[in-house]
């Protein structure tokens, strides 16, 4: 994060797609990303045809778990910031 040099209070610039409605929306899709994920390995697992493809929602709940973990981390690190000043 950027300090801007021309303020008095050396506040951190925080740009707009790291904001914390931005991080809260994208935990929110992200879950909704994941209900998908599961509701596809389910679908898969149940259709013996599909069971060969299982592989593709399991991955698409992967990557959404993995954004997930990160935004969390990123929101938690901020918050902790915020009550250590």
């Amino acid at each position: 994060m950027l300090l801007d040099s021309k303020s008095v209070y050396r506040k951190v610039i925080i740009p707009w797609y790291d904001s914390d409605f931005v991080c809260i929306a994208t935990l929110l899709f992200t879950g909704f990303v994941l209900i998908f994920g599961v509701c596809g390995i389910h679908v898969a697992y149940e259709t013996p045809d599909s069971r060969q493809y299982i592989w593709i929602p399991g991955l698409v709940f992967a990557m959404g778990l993995l954004v997930l973990i990160s935004v969390s981390i990123r929101l938690i690190t901020r918050y902790v910031q915020r009550l250590d000043r």
